[in-house]
């Protein structure tokens, strides 16, 4: 009876954490917004308050799915398709239903691209540009695993087994796309160029990732439109080292490679397994600790335990995705 005491303990210990951390960001935005921020009470004065609920329940739910190494990837894909869905259920929702599903009011271009792009042509911040710096500081590199409403539908369009072969001139790839969208949108603002203008080529960018979603990702059984063409990623590959959280490669690794092939960002290369070290564009997802059968990837918080710190890492990050998700609107 004891040992199944304890069992219960372990298993609903980081759900219930989750619950109250989604709760406790949530609640300042329902209780102290002047506008009504959350979709609910936008709706029906009150409701913002049972939206929390449902947040945080749905938040507490992926937690205890996610505990187990074994079954994250499985929750995390199904939870990041879920965000997403809802994210641009909404979207079509304010164009065409009524703009009280928008954020702001205003429609802007779900465009990770736009979120470097944006502020650069308009001159000032943006909500989205300053969420996605938030997410970086708090959980590292989580937006390109659990957050992005375009990540979701590459994962997807790369599904199935993986091919390990590497992808050649990677890093010129990225950083080339990303120097292309700073460049632009210099350019668009030192022309003056007009909002439409400006739209045009946001969309054109866009279509232009989704395309290599349908086609490169889909044959090279990896995201490529993350790990290679996204600019944000790229912003994320540096900016990620802010954040103490990290993924290693201990001693006890034989170089059997399994683990690659479960790694769908490019971040578990013959050389990187060797030298005992992540590549450069892990997102600390986790689908890679499933596959090692010597439990040698572990994630890392400063002095505590891999399990601890990976425990810690899915309460912060479960939370800000479900958090997210009950403010996903454009």
């Amino acid at each position: 009876m004891i040992n199944i005491n304890r069992l219960s303990l372990k298993n609903t210990s980081l759900p219930l954490i989750v619950f109250i951390t989604t709760a406790f960001i949530l609640l300042p935005v329902q209780l102290f917004m002047h506008k009504p921020f959350l979709l609910a009470e936008r709706l029906h004065a009150g409701l913002g308050f049972l939206q929390v609920f449902i947040a945080a329940c749905y938040a507490a739910f992926i937690a205890y799915q996610m505990q187990d190494p074994k079954k994250t990837a499985v929750w995390r894909k199904r939870s990041w398709l879920i965000f997403s869905i809802f994210f641009f259920s909404q979207l079509l929702a304010g164009i065409f239903i009524n703009d009280i599903f928008l954020m702001s009011g205003k429609l802007h271009l779900p465009i990770p691209a736009l979120i470097i792009g944006g502020p650069i042509y308009r001159g000032e911040w943006s909500i989205m540009t300053i969420l996605f710096l938030s997410t970086v500081l708090i959980s590292g590199p989580a937006w390109c695993s659990h957050l992005c409403y375009f990540g979701a539908w590459d994962s997807l369009a790369s599904r199935n087994n993986l091919m390990t072969n590497p992808i050649k001139n990677l890093m010129t790839w990225k950083h080339g796309f990303l120097f292309l969208v700073i460049v632009s949108a210099i350019g668009l603002r030192i022309m003056g160029a007009s909002n439409f203008t400006a739209s045009i080529a946001g969309i054109s960018f866009g279509l232009l990732g989704i395309t290599v979603m349908i086609i490169f990702s889909r044959k090279t059984k990896k995201m490529l439109h993350c790990i290679a063409y996204c600019p944000v990623g790229t912003l994320i590959m540096y900016l990620k080292k802010i954040n103490p959280f990290n993924i290693t490669i201990n001693n006890s690794c034989i170089v059997c490679m399994n683990c690659s092939k479960y790694c769908k960002y490019e971040a578990l290369s013959f050389n990187d397994i060797k030298n005992k070290k992540v590549g450069s564009t892990c997102t600390y997802c986790g689908d890679c600790i499933r596959g090692c059968e010597q439990e040698a990837l572990e994630y890392k918080f400063f002095s505590l335990s891999p399990k601890t710190s990976r425990r810690l890492y899915l309460a912060i990050t479960i939370s800000l995705h479900a958090a997210t998700l009950a403010m996903a609107r454009i």
